[in-house]
């Protein structure tokens, strides 16, 4: 079993987001990947980014650069 770790959790409201989220994030070399929402969090397409939560800044702030609309920015132990 894997340790749990603190992650940053992204949710989105289309699918076509997420996709778009992981192509800037691997063009960015920001770690992470995508992952079934968790049932905690709401995401109108089901799919979520989780990394590392010390990524957070990066990541929000290179969302935003490249426009990219989010249902939330979350912070969990998984």
């Amino acid at each position: 079993m894997r340790a749990k770790s603190p992650r940053v959790v992204v949710t989105f409201h289309t699918t076509a987001e997420a996709m778009k989220t992981e192509q800037i994030c691997q063009a960015n070399h920001l770690d992470g990947r995508l992952i079934s929402a968790p049932r905690s969090l709401s995401a109108d397409c089901g799919i979520a980014w989780s990394g590392p939560a010390e990524t957070r800044a990066e990541l929000v702030r290179t969302l935003e650069e490249a426009a990219v609309e989010t249902a939330g920015v979350y912070e969990l132990v998984m």
